[in-house]
This record gives structure tokens, C-alpha cells and sequence, in this order.
């Protein structure tokens, strides 16, 4: 059984970083917070672009998106995360109204993009935690300002985190045979565009029912291995 050192202290960051963002919220004058969140919706977006120039063969990606979005739309898959969320809400017995948003928007954030893959391939392939190390670095940062905005919602999506991040390191010799560096690119270029989707929310520009677009994420890999450059 490989030992996830990477994913737990990604885990520990965003905890760290997401307590630091409570304590400051409650602190914090309605006109920080919103710059605050401006802030994050701008950055966001800048990180999206970025991951979506990486971008080889534009009709597939653009396919996977649209095809993904049908899939997600019809199997309700918002829906079945908001479900979810509101489920662990009870549970934990918040009151606070950001609660879900706050839990699916860190989510996408935290596990969408090409470091998690390749830094959970590094670790489950060559024991080699760096990548990920580096993330939650980045990752503790952006729990600060999600936090701030979202409250403790956020906390909580190191439960999906840590399902999925190891998950990727377990399957990592398996994954990687699938995964090539085109193929990852692809995947970067689309994860993209899922955040530039949250970038959109977050500047309460559009809110997009992001999650219904994950099924681009698979599609993506496969169209990739169908119709490789």
C-alpha cells in the first residue's frame, strides 16, 4: 500500500490554510471581503487561460466539453453533489449559506488541473512527493481566500480531495500507461475551461452548473487516445 505523504499534507494545508481564512472572515469588513473575492475570481481566470493555451487539438476539446455537459446535465450530476453537500451540511449542523458552494468551487479548484495528476503519478510511481508538496503550497494559499469568502464549506472538500488525489496515486501504474503527455495536455487545456468557469462564478459574472461538466474530463482522454495530434 503506497503511503499518500503528497495528498495528506495537501489535506493538512487546506485545513491550515481554510482555518486561517475562518479566523480572518470573522474579522474581515464586507468591503475586503469582497475584494478579496474579486481578487480570486481574477486570478482564477488567469489560471484558467493559462491551462486552456495549453490546449493541441481544439475540436476535441471542444466536443469533450459539449458532450461532457449533455452527459453531466442529464445524470442530474449537480444536483447529486448538491445533495451530497447538503447531506454533510446537516451532519455537521452549519448554518452558514456558502456551505455547498464553498465545498464544490474548492473541489474543482483544488483537483482539477494537471499538478494534481501529475504530482499524484509522481508520487504512486516514483515515491516522490515534490509535486505535490508544491500544490499544497498553492493550495493552502487559495483555502485563505476561498475560506474568507465561502466559509467553512471549504474545510470540507478535503474529503473529495483526498478521495480522488489518492485515488490517482493508487492507480497511478495503471493510469499512466493511458495518460501520455498529449493526453495530459488535453486534459490540462479542459480542466481549463472548467476553471475559467469558476473564475466567471466567483465575479458573479455567469454561474455555470460546473459540475455537470465533468464528464468532460473523461471524454477528453478518451477522444485524445481516439484521435491523437
Amino acid at each position: 500500500m503506497i503511503m499518500p505523504t503528497g495528498t495528506i499534507v495537501n489535506v493538512a494545508a487546506v485545513l491550515a490554510g481554510g482555518t486561517a481564512g475562518l479566523l480572518l472572515r470573522s474579522r474581515m469588513p464586507d468591503g475586503i471581503r469582497t475584494i478579496v473575492f474579486q481578487g480570486l475570481g481574477l486570478c482564477t481566470l488567469a489560471i484558467g487561460i493559462g491551462m486552456s493555451m495549453k490546449m493541441q487539438n481544439p475540436l476535441v476539446v471542444i466536443f469533450s466539453v459539449v458532450l461532457g455537459g449533455i452527459i453531466g446535465e442529464l445524470a442530474h450530476l449537480e444536483t447529486q453533489l448538491e445533495r451530497a453537500a447538503a447531506f454533510l451540511k446537516a451532519r455537521v449542523r452549519s448554518g452558514n449559506e456558502m456551505f455547498i458552494d464553498g465545498l464544490i468551487t474548492a473541489f474543482l479548484l483544488f483537483c482539477v488541473g494537471s499538478m494534481t495528476i501529475l504530482g499524484a503519478f509522481d508520487e504512486g510511481l516514483r515515491a516522490d512527493p515534490t509535486l505535490l508538496f508544491t500544490k499544497s503550497m498553492l493550495d493552502g494559499f487559495a483555502a485563505i481566500a476561498l475560506t474568507a469568502t465561502y466559509g467553512i464549506g471549504v474545510l470540507f472538500s478535503v474529503i473529495p480531495l483526498f478521495i480522488f488525489q489518492y485515488s490517482l496515486t493508487l492507480f497511478a501504474g495503471v493510469l499512466s500507461t493511458w495518460l501520455t503527455e498529449a493526453v495530459i495536455a488535453q486534459l490540462t487545456a479542459t480542466g481549463g475551461i472548467l476553471i475559467l468557469g469558476i473564475g466567471l462564478t466567483l465575479l458573479d459574472i455567469k454561474r455555470i452548473r460546473l459540475s455537470n461538466l465533468l464528464p468532460a474530463l473523461v471524454i477528453v482522454v478518451a477522444l485524445s487516445l481516439l484521435f491523437p495530434g
